[in-house]
């Protein structure tokens, strides 16, 4: 079943990029179990989508229903549900896997803990408050330098621990400005 599901992930990929794909080899991870795929298996599956998100896919005389609950084409990651049952899919390709091995994957992003200042400047604002929650790409605060407004953004998603910095506090390079939990 899993190998079906991985089929229909593969397609709706190919479909979206429409890239050459017969050598690689896939590393699948679906609800805590990994496998691996070359895309000449995957390619052997006859898939069929009955409707937007359902699917029935074929392969060695089975047949399966299938139906998408969510994607993330860009973070390879779908959910398929099959028979009332829950399948989160994450997709690796030989670059995914490569960049896992050297420590640059997803598991490995460093835990931001601080938020300093990038340059020497003025507070015009603080955007936070301790306790908020922030996502990725939220202003932070605004600080001036060199007759400049920059706004400080956070690159993850966190709660702020506290705030160091006031609107009007002048500030030095490297200097914490927010704490994050």
């Amino acid at each position: 079943m899993l190998f079906l599901l991985v089929s229909i992930s593969h397609s709706l990929k190919k479909a979206q990029f429409n890239m050459s794909y017969k050598s690689k080899i896939y590393k699948v991870k679906a609800n805590e179990f990994v496998f691996s795929f070359t895309a000449d298996e995957i390619a052997a599956i006859d898939i069929i989508q009955n409707a937007p998100g359902q699917f029935n896919v074929i392969r060695n005389n089975k047949s399966v229903n299938a139906k998408l609950l969510s994607s993330d084409i860009t973070g390879k990651k779908v959910v398929f549900e099959v028979a009332g049952e829950s399948f989160d899919i994450e997709i690796k390709d030989e670059l995914d896997q490569m960049l896992e091995v050297m420590g640059f994957g997803i598991a490995a992003a460093k835990q931001i803990k601080q938020i300093k200042a990038p340059m020497p400047g003025l507070v015009l604002e603080v955007s936070v408050t301790d306790g908020q929650q922030v996502k990725e790409g939220e202003r932070i605060l605004i600080l001036e330098a060199m007759k400049m407004e920059n706004s400080i953004m956070i690159h993850t998603d966190a709660t702020i621990k506290k705030t160091l910095v006031k609107a009007g506090q002048a500030v030095d390079k490297g200097q914490v400005l927010v704490e994050l939990d």
